[in-house]
């Protein structure tokens, strides 16, 4: 079954041919309207792989010999008719066989497209070599490998070239016993290219007979260079990861979930243990029976709360070494899940914290021998004191015995006043309350309590020790004036604590005038300063400061009196420190000398 269309000038020649779903082309030498010649000039154009045959009475041998030159796939003579059914047959089946080859051949070609750009991606090259002639076949990648120009023959000579001089030896060695052996082989050397630089390679290869029987080989050669240097900087990442674990006392784990057995752990991890990571590569218990007995149960709560509730986890524990030593370690793990969204491990780290602890303890020793010695060094202060205290304290009981007297005579007259005895009634009160307080705050200074952090009020605490000292300033005629800024915000302290600087300060600047002639002044000031904080100072007309030696007031055992210890001012400057502030000393003009405090309104937690 076929379908003809016959066509007899240009026009509609043109017209077909761009319609195009054309077989053949049958033609005649000579057209109506133009000749065969210039319809096979425009079917070559057009439409070259179409089988285009001559079919005429008068085609001569040199017209035939032209058109063929043309492009004319065969010519037909109509004396002979019966060879015109077999040449379309061959026209035909020699296009299709034409289109077919051109066919396959595009798809070689795009095949081969996609192996050098595979290749290149890869960074793999192909290659053929026969032991028996020598000959070598590279593909473009392996050119590039070995950056050889394209136009190189490839030869065993020209690889031993460029081969590591190392490595020379290894490969020639090789190649021998493969062409000897006629087996596969593979292996790895390296490159030395022409501008230094080093390349890894790997190369596999088959052994293959030919049609002759002769033995060939195929194979790959594969840069692995950038393999060879993330192995090398996974190489160098353990290594420091391992010092830094070991310097840093922190080791990494991963402890799979279902089978409670250890999947990973660092070298760090087994010495925190003091396990040996041979023997005891993964067994759980053998690590968890170095625990603290007393510690197995904040471990495991913390780890069962992890796994219920598939979160993160922080456990801090004790380790009992073999030697019977104990370390004390902080284990942090967290969660990691499967694809489907199921709990697998976890992985973690475990430090040592024996240090932390030890220096934690330390402090906490540190504070409680310096409570101890602020409170000895109060006891002291106070004992020094006690006969101006009594004096005091003895006032108020005097005038209260006094007032008591006056209300029984009052009340004792045979009209009794009771006005007046109401009065003086009232005064014993005062006078009772007064020496209670008095009591009351020599009692505080005496106690060894723990701190005790409220608000305070500064000025209170300067008008109390004010109160309690004036019978000491009285009796060695020192006139206490002070100057209070009345707008002064409440701190956060320990009022005993406040209580014993300004003790200290005030009596310092007693001791320092109570033997010298002319004004003995004590001025006490408070008011705002900078960055938040408030200021006390306490100046005297005193002796002043030691002359070359004002900066080791403040050192611990370091003192001017007969009989002080040297540490009233170190535990001073020691209290306001801790508060979050600080604590000074400058010279007076024209003599005695001035104490400085300051304390921060904001609080914040200091050691």
């Amino acid at each position: 079954m076929c379908e003809v269309t016959r066509v007899d000038t240009q026009t509609a020649l043109l017209a077909s041919l761009e319609r195009g779903g054309i077989d053949l082309i049958l033609a005649d030498y000579t057209l109506p309207s133009f000749d065969g010649i210039s319809a096979l000039r425009l079917a070559v154009k057009d439409c070259p792989e179409v089988p285009f045959l001559f079919f005429s009475g008068t085609l001569g041998e040199e017209v035939a010999i032209e058109a063929l030159k043309l492009g004319a796939t065969d010519y037909v003579l109509k004396t002979s008719l019966s060879r015109l059914v077999p040449s379309v047959q061959r026209a035909l089946r020699e296009a299709t066989q034409k289109a077919e080859r051109k066919r396959a051949e595009e798809a070689l070609r795009q095949s081969e497209t996609y192996l050098a750009e595979a290749q290149g991606l890869s960074h793999t090259g192909s290659f053929g070599w026969k032991p028996s002639t020598g000959e070598i076949i590279w593909s473009e990648e392996t050119f590039r490998i070995f950056r050889y120009d394209r136009t190189t023959t490839p030869t065993v000579n020209l690889i031993l070239q460029r081969v590591h001089p190392e490595d020379a030896t290894l490969v020639r060695e090789t190649i021998e016993r493969a062409s000897q052996d006629e087996k596969n082989f593979e292996h790895e050397y390296r490159l030395l290219m022409p501008d230094g630089s080093v390349k890894h390679v790997h190369v596999v290869a088959r052994a293959l007979s030919d049609e002759s029987g002769s033995i060939e080989f195929a194979g790959a050669v594969m840069d692995v260079t950038a393999a060879k240097q993330v192995e090398q900087t996974l190489r160098e990442s353990k290594a420091y990861l391992a010092e830094a674990q070991r310097l840093t006392h922190t080791g990494s784990w991963a402890w799979n979930v279902a089978h409670r057995e250890n999947v990973h752990w660092s070298q760090e991890q087994y010495r925190l243990f003091g396990l040996d990571p041979e023997s005891d590569s993964s067994s759980f218990d053998a690590a968890y029976q170095r625990i603290h007995p007393e510690d197995r149960a904040t471990f495991d709560k913390a780890v069962e709360r992890a796994v219920h509730e598939r979160s993160d986890f922080e456990v801090d524990f004790r380790t009992v070494l073999p030697d019977r030593s104990t370390k004390y370690l902080r284990s942090v793990g967290h969660p990691v899940f499967s694809p489907s969204g199921e709990l697998v491990e976890f992985v973690g780290t475990c430090m040592d914290i024996t240090e932390r602890k030890q220096a934690e303890k330390e402090r906490e020793r540190l504070r409680e021998a310096q409570a101890a010695l602020a409170h000895i060094n109060r006891v002291t202060t106070m004992g020094e004191l006690t006969a101006s205290l009594a004096h005091e304290v003895n006032q108020p009981i005097s005038a209260a015995a006094t007032d008591a007297n006056t209300c029984l005579r009052w009340l004792a007259r045979d009209r009794p006043d009771l006005e007046e005895a109401r009065a003086a009634a009232s005064r014993v009160v005062k006078d009772a309350a007064r020496a209670a307080e008095i009591m009351s705050r020599v009692r505080s200074l005496f106690k060894k309590e723990s701190l005790q952090r409220e608000l305070v009020d500064v000025n209170d605490i300067i008008r109390e020790m004010i109160d309690l000292l004036r019978s000491e300033a009285t009796r060695y005629s020192i006139l206490m004036r002070t100057k209070l800024s009345e707008d002064l915000p409440q701190i956060m302290g320990d009022r005993v604590q406040l209580q014993q600087v300004t003790m200290n300060l005030i009596i310092n600047s007693i001791d320092a005038m109570k033997d010298l002639d002319g004004r003995r002044e004590i001025a006490i000031t408070s008011q705002r300063a900078e960055n938040e904080q408030l200021q006390v100072s306490v100046s005297d007309t005193g002796i002043g400061l030691p002359a070359q030696q004002a900066d080791q007031i403040f050192d611990a055992f370091f003192t001017t009196k007969d009989h002080g210890t040297g540490m009233g001012l170190r535990i001073s400057r020691s209290i306001i420190e801790s508060h979050g502030g600080q604590l000074w000393a400058s010279d007076n003009s024209p003599r005695g000398a001035s104490f400085s405090f300051t304390l921060p309104t904001e609080v914040e937690e200091h050691g």
